[in-house]
């Protein structure tokens, strides 16, 4: 349900899954949909939800990295950055193609244009801020709107790619 804001969960690692759903159960991360769903799970049960989500496919996506020619302001915020403003690109932390990097570093790619532009204006509006020494908070904050919208519809339309291959 991508165009209704919410994100793809199947194929996110388990641990990234397992952090998040603590913190929506203690309050760090706010959603009013999630926080009573999180605070009802056992340790147990967000332990069997995530590991059963973690073992579902990610949808194929475009892996482009930072030699790729940047045509748009997506593309270039995302393969370049805008260090002039102390941004760097995305793919120095999401990975090639923003296929995710470890349990700390979730897929931007696979995301629906909705899911990212709301996560990216909930770390500039201060409304998320549960990631270490508020990385996105800081790069958030620095992107204006267009930037928000360019990012995430960059990042989407790398699953829409990777389906076609």
């Amino acid at each position: 349900m991508g165009a209704a804001g919410f994100p793809r969960l199947g194929g996110l690692s388990a641990e990234y899954m397992k952090k998040q759903l603590t913190d929506f159960a203690s309050g760090e991360r706010a959603n009013p949909i999630m926080q009573p769903i999180a605070a009802a799970l056992s340790a147990e049960e967000a332990h069997a939800v995530s590991t059963m989500l973690a073992d579902k496919p990610w949808p194929a996506v475009e892996r482009v990295g930072r030699a790729a020619a940047a045509l748009g302001v997506g593309e270039i915020l995302a393969l370049r950055g805008a260090w002039e403003r102390n941004i760097p690109e995305c793919v120095a932390c999401h990975g090639p193609g923003g296929v995710g990097v470890g349990e700390a570093f979730p897929p931007l790619a696979g995301q629906s244009t909705q899911y990212i532009a709301a996560q990216l204006n909930a770390w500039r509006q201060g409304a998320r801020n549960n990631d270490p020494n508020d990385l996105m908070g800081h790069i958030a904050r620095k992107l204006t709107d267009a930037e928000v919208g360019a990012v995430a519809q960059y990042f989407a339309g790398l699953a829409e790619k990777g389906a076609g291959q």
